[in-house]
């Protein structure tokens, strides 16, 4: 099946945690598209891009959307996490920019969501995983992307203090994935 990214390492992770199934980057298969994650919810922009794809791809697809939701910003980025400061913003800004919000406050409490949507051309088998832990007063670590440096766990360890294969067994998106192959199985 193909997944709807062209975000590398989000590939990569898919492909470590989706473990019996042959997956196909949007690359391999000669697909060049940016869809525009304009839908209000995770689940609304996984869709969107599976159908997407699956329109010129003809063959399975799964497509996710992600995103950080601090409860002391009502939830901010939500599903804007990657574009809130603009396409042009880098990682280290946006989460720079978080940590900076997040510190105004005591509850720093955050939960990451990732909702997957699978589409074959008849069927749509949709899955959400959620993660829950706290911003970090500073950005820690090396491992992972995205705000990783920046999420801590119950633990005191940020995302991005744990091994990519510690990683992938508790995520938000390995819980999406582990869900959707459930779903898959039936």
């Amino acid at each position: 099946m193909i997944v709807a990214t062209n975000n590398k390492n989000k590939l990569n992770e898919i492909k470590k945690i989706l473990t019996g199934y042959k997956i196909y980057s949007l690359k391999e298969k000669e697909i060049c598209l940016e869809i525009a994650e304009d839908q209000k919810t995770f689940l609304g922009n996984a869709k969107k891009k599976a159908i997407e794809v699956y329109k010129i791809a003809q063959e399975e697809v799964i497509a996710d959307d992600s995103g950080l939701c601090i409860n002391c910003l009502n939830g901010f980025p939500g599903v804007m996490t990657h574009r809130f400061l603009g396409e042009n913003a880098t990682d280290r800004m946006r989460n720079e920019y978080l940590i900076n919000k997040a510190n105004k406050y005591i509850d720093r409490s955050a939960r990451i969501i990732c909702a997957l949507a699978y589409y074959n051309g008849k069927n749509m088998v949709t899955c959400e995983g959620m993660l829950n832990g706290f911003i970090a007063k500073a950005p820690r670590g090396s491992n992972g992307f995205g705000f990783d440096e920046i999420f801590e766990l119950p633990n005191g360890l940020t995302l991005a203090e744990l091994a990519p294969v510690e990683k992938n067994k508790l995520s938000a998106r390995a819980i999406a994935l582990k869900n959707l192959k459930k779903a898959l199985k039936k």
